[in-house]
């Protein structure tokens, strides 16, 4: 009977060793939870960086390809003109 506590005693302590690298341990179910919602999150800002580059990739071709591009964007962000244009500004 002595030998079976024992036993029982060593089988409960090994299970609970196993329980605490389980949960608590490195490679534990919470850290593989969290790698994964970061994970999650990362690849999300991803997509958001890629369309941004798609975006950035599009103005970039267009303003190699044509100078309407590059002549609104001289208007609207350098308030420049043309020869023999007139700029009419409103006040309120």
């Amino acid at each position: 009977m002595r030998n079976s506590y024992w036993l029982v005693a060593v089988l409960v302590l090994l299970l609970a060793g196993l329980q605490y690298r389980l949960w608590v341990c490195d490679g534990s179910l919470a850290q593989a939870t969290e790698l994964k919602q970061q994970i999650a999150d990362q690849q999300s800002e991803n997509q958001r960086l890629l369309e941004r580059n798609r975006i950035l990739e599009a103005e970039v071709r267009e303003l190699k390809k044509g100078m309407e591009t590059v002549e609104e964007r001289a208007r609207q962000e350098l308030g420049m003109l043309k020869e023999g244009e007139t700029l009419y500004q409103l006040t309120e």
